[in-house]
């Protein structure tokens, strides 16, 4: 079985055990691979474990986050492109595919490759041979493809906004990342592991967990995942000096002010408290939202099911762009 430490994949649940039986089986072959769980479950990191236990470990891993590239851009971006093959193409230039040769291409964010690219990536899968942007000459491209998704691949898939046709090239073998609240016991392994690393990153002394945090760890439902409990890790052990962590957030200071309205003894009329009720979900909500998806207002709003105009509104609101406390901390891998 794949050793988690090298890996940087840690647990001991069985869920989690399981996957990395089956990475270590990928590893030892040539088919595309599609990774599929939700934001924060460790697919680039399970992509690098396939790809460092296999035959071409001594080859580049290429990485390309679908989403970040401008629809226009992605087919010169992944095949590259001759000189004058469109306005800013003042020279010919080589694309990802030819940087992996004799590795391993990561798509990350497979379900925001937009149409006309997947049918560009779709031809590529079926021989390894393309073109250029602009050009005639055929190239090779001997590399092995790992895509990962959102669960939202599937809804896409049913209402036709991906093709079907690419999702079988590319889900040979398919792994399920399990999302934390599945992985009995591995929050509290997983946050003994960033209070260290963080501690030392941070020059920190080290601390142990609020035997109040142990219970909670195990009782909330981390929407954000395993970068979600990076981060609040990160956060508790650089806004507090105390000897034990707090992670739950009616011990954060960013949710003091729901904590003194629960202990407010004055009994308010029915709209107004369910109206602070509500104002108090919505602000922490929105804090661990942003939190999980490292501050990406797009992948935000895709995780929380709304249109990214409403949730901007949202985010205003409540003045959470501007809250230091919730800004992003751009943690690094290890989880």
């Amino acid at each position: 079985m794949l050793s988690p430490a090298p890996s940087k994949l840690i647990g001991r649940s069985p869920p989690f055990l399981h996957a990395l039986a089956l990475m270590e089986r990928m590893a030892h072959c040539e088919a595309p691979v599609l990774i599929q769980g939700e934001t924060g479950t460790g697919k680039e990191l399970a992509a690098r474990a396939i790809h460092y236990h296999s035959a071409r470990r001594e080859g580049p891993f290429v990485p390309l986050n679908c989403g970040a590239v401008p629809e226009a851009l992605i087919e010169s971006e992944l095949f590259g492109c001759e000189r004058g093959a469109f306005t800013d193409a003042r020279q010919a230039r080589s694309g990802l595919v030819a940087a992996a040769v004799g590795g391993t291409l990561f798509l990350d964010e497979l379900d925001s490759l937009p149409l006309r690219a997947q049918v560009s990536l779709l031809r590529f899968l079926q021989d390894y041979r393309y073109r250029p942007v602009g050009g005639t000459r055929e190239c090779t491209g001997d590399v092995r493809i790992i895509a990962a998704a959102s669960p939202r691949l599937n809804e896409m898939l049913n209402t036709g906004a991906f093709r079907d046709d690419l999702a079988f090239r590319l889900n040979v073998l398919l792994l399920e990342m399990p999302p934390l609240r599945e992985r009995a016991g591995d929050a509290r392994i997983l946050a003994d592991h960033f209070i260290a690393r963080h501690a030392r990153q941070h020059d920190r002394p080290l601390r142990r967990l609020h035997a109040q945090s142990l219970r909670w760890l195990e009782a909330y439902p981390w929407p954000g995942n395993v970068r979600e409990l990076d981060n609040r890790v990160q956060r508790a052990l650089l806004l507090s000096d105390d000897e034990e962590l707090l992670l739950d957030p009616g011990a954060m200071p960013a949710a003091r002010p729901a904590a003194a309205d629960a202990h407010d003894d004055t009994v308010h009329a029915f709209n107004e408290a369910r109206e602070r009720a509500l104002q108090c979900f919505e602000r922490d909500y929105l804090q661990r939202l942003m939190q999980a998806t490292d501050g990406n207002v797009t992948h935000a709003a895709r995780l929380a099911g709304k249109e990214r105009r409403s949730l901007g509104k949202l985010l205003k609101k409540h003045g959470i762009k501007d809250d230091p406390l919730v800004a992003p901390l751009h943690p690094s891998s290890g989880a």
